[in-house]
């Protein structure tokens, strides 16, 4: 063991405190650098996708198109216009790490909120199939969040958006709830004993990205939210994965943006 080092898992003695040397200004210059893309102003409210069905569809029929002043090496970034607000779309971002990691570029992009649209499994049995879950807090069962935040079991999301992303899907005509989710970076790790265990304690689903986005926006003072799609369970004998058309995707987009109208006002 090196000299200066603790004994334990070293996820668990992050140095939160101390400065990042490698930080996203750096690579966004770079990407600007060498791909010769132009400044311009990104979009205030960001969408990250977590499957890409959505912006798929959205591209396909015009609806969105590439946003050329994202500066990423990673992804693309698209937009539409909806409910008089300039909608920025990045699909795919699967998981803590990759969330948080455009979502760093997002901030220092001068994004004012950033969402994450996620997939998610339900926990608890009282939950309706397909819901939508306006995420409140978090369950830290991944690794992000400890570069953040000191170790702890929970995060809450640090951005007071919920009742109005509450009151706007509701107009989508989805069943819509709010609550606690569990946040793992291995979903094809959850046992049954997890599952039951966290449903006794409260725990409405499971995700890849709550925890870590919570964590960062806690950290950097950036307002994050989180909305789950809840389409599938263990115990559900239905269809699983039903998500809905692409229309309906369209309609959370619009509620987002309307819950953001609300949130800025």
């Amino acid at each position: 063991m090196g000299v200066g080092h603790s004994a334990g898992p070293p996820i668990l003695d992050h140095p939160v405190g101390q400065a990042s040397a490698f930080t996203p200004d750096n690579l966004m210059a770079d990407v600007r650098r060498t791909r010769g893309i132009p400044d311009g102003r990104i979009p205030a409210l960001c969408v990250l996708e977590f499957d890409g069905d959505i912006t798929d569809w959205l591209v396909r029929e015009g609806i969105a198109r590439p946003f050329g002043s994202w500066a990423c090496f990673h992804t693309t970034m698209f937009a539409l216009e909806v409910e008089g607000v300039t909608v920025g779309i990045i699909p795919r971002t699967i998981g803590g790490p990759y969330t948080v990691l455009v979502a760093e570029q997002l901030a220092a992009a001068g994004t004012r909120l950033i969402a994450g649209l996620t997939s998610a499994g339900r926990v608890s049995p009282e939950l309706p199939l397909p819901c939508l879950l306006v995420v409140t807090s978090a369950i830290r069962d991944e690794g992000t969040s400890y570069h953040y935040l000191p170790a702890g079991s929970e995060v809450a999301c640090p951005t007071p958006v919920a009742p109005h992303l509450e009151r706007e899907l509701r107009e989508t005509g989805w069943e819509v709830r709010s609550g606690r989710v569990w946040t793992t970076d291995a979903p094809y790790r959850e046992t049954e004993a997890q599952l039951q265990r966290w449903a006794k304690d409260g725990v409405l689903a499971v995700e890849m990205q709550a925890a870590s986005l919570f964590a960062f926006g806690e950290a950097r003072g950036a307002a994050v939210a989180c909305v789950a799609m809840v389409s599938n369970a263990v115990d559900h004998d239905g269809q699983q994965f039903d998500t809905g058309s692409q229309e309906d995707g369209l309609r959370i987009l619009k509620g987002l943006a309307r819950a953001f109208k609300a949130w800025s006002d």
